[in-house]
């Protein structure tokens, strides 16, 4: 199973009915080995009437793909955290607070 796969990152499927597509990732369900490709096994489920939705209607849902028929073609790009950068006058307080506080 391919377990390095990642949101975001562009996938070739390799079996199945969309087979040489390329796609975007779009949600990974690990727990059920499966992975929801951008505009690909979009369905649309018919809600009945109910006190939450009164007027019924369609919702357009996403239908996961194994992720064993996926093949990694481009890994999507890490996104740095920023670095916040303290002022060293302000830590030399802090530790001087500390000390006085036992």
């Amino acid at each position: 199973m391919a377990q390095g796969l990642k949101v975001n990152d562009k996938v070739r499927i390799i079996s199945g009915d969309h087979k040489g597509t390329e796609a975007k990732i779009v949600k990974i369900d690990r727990k059920a080995g499966k992975a929801m490709i951008e505009g690909i096994g979009v369905i649309e489920r018919h809600l009945k009437k109910s006190y939450v939705n009164p007027a019924g209607g369609k919702k357009t849902i996403h239908v996961g793909i194994d992720l064993s028929n996926l093949k990694l073609v481009e890994a999507a790009k890490p996104v740095k955290a920023a670095v916040k950068k303290l002022d060293k006058s302000a830590s030399k307080n802090d530790a001087k607070a500390k000390k006085g506080a036992k």
